[in-house]
């Protein structure tokens, strides 16, 4: 009888390095995570950056300028991520995931809706009732807009990702039409009246995006952006 060798083990992916950013300038952190993403190797590990913005107004490469209303003393920073405008401020999580997903074996589909799944379960441990819509991505809770995404892929590697509403000034969301839509409600786990511990929030939401994603385990890395220049990836 001929002995058929076993089919080798995929090789265990390496851990994903998360960084705690604190509060980061967009500009900056936009241009490092095209860096990173442009110059990572098949053996990079993947990275989450964990961050808050100081008050900006995003254009995705599609945005028309139509739907900055008034914008004021804002800055406006038209970015590469898909998408219409959206807002980040102080209060908000924002969640970048710089990702190898062919290795990952996801495709575009699948990384927006396991977004919106981990978001969605996120919430619901905080006894939320919240769901993502067919026709505009993002997670909403009657109606009103908690959580906005927007994704970049290239080479099968992504970067940008997801922003989930704490406890911010809400009123930025009023001088937009938020993700293209005007008149979108938007609302805040504060305006809910749901604990919004800044660290709770977060490790909650790595945990459901590790599970959804099948990220493998996840490591901290140095709290500062990579520099490119040692390598992509390099903590």
């Amino acid at each position: 009888m001929t002995n058929i060798a076993a089919a080798p083990s995929p090789e265990p992916l390496p851990p994903v390095q998360v960084r705690h950013l604190d509060q980061v300038d967009y500009a900056p952190c936009w241009q490092a995570m095209k860096a990173f993403t442009d110059q990572r190797g098949p053996d990079t590990p993947d990275e989450l950056w964990v961050v808050e913005h100081p008050p900006v107004f995003t254009l995705g490469q599609a945005g028309k300028p139509e739907h900055l209303l008034n914008p004021g003393d804002i800055p406006v920073v038209k970015c590469d991520r898909g998408g219409q405008v959206t807002y980040h401020g102080p209060g908000q999580t924002v969640i970048y995931l710089m990702l190898d997903l062919q290795r990952l074996g996801l495709g575009a589909r699948a990384l927006v809706s396991g977004i919106e799944d981990a978001t969605v379960t996120t919430l619901a441990t905080m006894g939320l009732t919240a769901a993502s819509r067919p026709d505009a991505p993002g997670v909403y809770i009657d109606g009103a807009k908690i959580a906005s995404l927007g994704l970049r892929i290239r080479q099968s590697r992504s970067y940008h990702g997801l922003s989930l509403n704490r406890d911010m000034d809400m009123q930025p969301f009023q001088r937009i039409n938020p993700c293209g839509y005007a008149g979108q409600p938007m609302t805040s786990l504060a305006l809910l009246d749901t604990p919004h511990d800044r660290h709770a929030v977060e490790q909650a939401l790595l945990h459901a995006l590790r599970e959804t994603l099948n990220l493998g385990s996840l490591a901290p890395a140095p709290a500062i952006l990579p520099n490119a220049a040692d390598g992509a990836g390099s903590p």
